[in-house]
């Protein structure tokens, strides 16, 4: 079973899919099989033509002509996703940056347990941590140095806590504090994480 929750973007997706379905009554297989029997050869001109002649929307187009001219299905499968997931981590944390993964392993632990809500949903460059919306992110930022993101609105910084410029900006990520070895993952950091996680409450 993997640590890692589906990214919110697979859900959409996949309830966008389900909704293909019961509009149109054929399955995403069924789909694919059509247009590439009907349909023309390239992906934007698949897509344009599922939406002129079936009416379906630009998500739902999209997903359809991707997935039919062969692009991948990490980003509606469950599975697939998961199995990505770890794929991502291991790639950030390969190389030069070997050497941050006890840093990562431990910021990812107090991340997802300091709320029964919290997940953890990677991407290729970092690992936003979850409540309802963002709370936080893992990004190893340099070879020596991983950033702890926060979302912590117009909070003002105090301590090892800075402001990322992200509040000005309608970024979800507001403060960082920079980890360079175990010993800066302290209390500081567990307060910061608490506080974005308890901002976040649904």
């Amino acid at each position: 079973m993997s640590i890692y929750s589906l990214h919110p973007s697979i859900a959409y997706a996949q309830a966008g899919l389900r909704t293909i379905e019961e509009k149109t009554g054929r399955t995403i297989y069924e789909w694919v099989e059509y247009i590439n029997k009907n349909g023309p050869k390239a992906e934007n001109e698949r897509k344009q033509w599922l939406k002129e002649k079936f009416d379906l929307g630009t998500n739902q187009a999209g997903w359809l002509a991707e997935y039919s001219s062969g692009g991948s299905k990490d980003w509606f499968d469950e599975n697939s996703y998961l199995k990505m997931a770890e794929e991502y981590v291991e790639k950030m944390y390969a190389g030069k940056k070997e050497a941050l993964r006890p840093l990562y392993d431990k910021l990812l632990t107090i991340s997802l347990g300091i709320g029964k809500e919290a997940t953890a949903s990677p991407c290729a460059t970092m690992v936003p941590i979850y409540r309802t919306h963002v709370i936080a992110q893992i990004k190893p930022s340099t070879n020596s140095r991983v950033d702890m993101g926060f979302a912590l609105g117009d909070l003002k910084p105090t301590g090892r806590l800075i402001d990322t410029g992200g509040f000005a900006k309608k970024d979800r990520i507001t403060h960082r504090i920079a980890i360079s070895s175990l010993s800066d993952i302290d209390n500081e950091v567990k307060l910061w994480l608490k506080k974005a996680y308890d901002r976040d409450s649904k």
